[in-house]
């Protein structure tokens, strides 16, 4: 990742709804979640959270799939971790151990596939 998509994928996180959107979508993991089920739980309209939705997706966070008349959206994990090595690439400053338990911590997350 670079600095321009950094700035971007940082400025889409920057704001409280998108936030919560994309912990929600991180949460429900590769199934993902239906706009409507996301703008519930948000506790915002779905014109609200059609507008975050596509700020997120601009930024490359989330991605979105038609499943018959719903759009599922789901986190990009690979783009949430390029986000992390971004912000970590230079941590360690010749010291391992200090970015080690980021590394745990991603390795963890790693989302199950079946």
């Amino acid at each position: 990742m670079d600095e321009r998509q950094a700035l971007i994928a940082f400025g889409a996180l920057s704001q409280e709804t998108r936030l919560q959107v994309i912990r929600m979508l991180v949460v429900a993991g590769p199934d993902g979640m239906a706009a409507g089920v996301i703008a519930e739980k948000a506790e915002v309209s779905p014109s609200n959270v059609s507008f975050h939705l596509k700020e997120l997706e601009r930024s490359g966070l989330i991605a979105q799939q038609r499943e018959s008349r719903s759009i599922i959206y789901t986190a990009n994990y690979e783009a949430l971790g390029g986000l992390v090595r971004f912000l970590m690439e230079d941590c360690c400053s010749g010291h391992p151990e200090i970015c080690a338990p980021a590394d745990e911590v991603a390795a963890c997350c790693t989302p199950k596939t079946e």
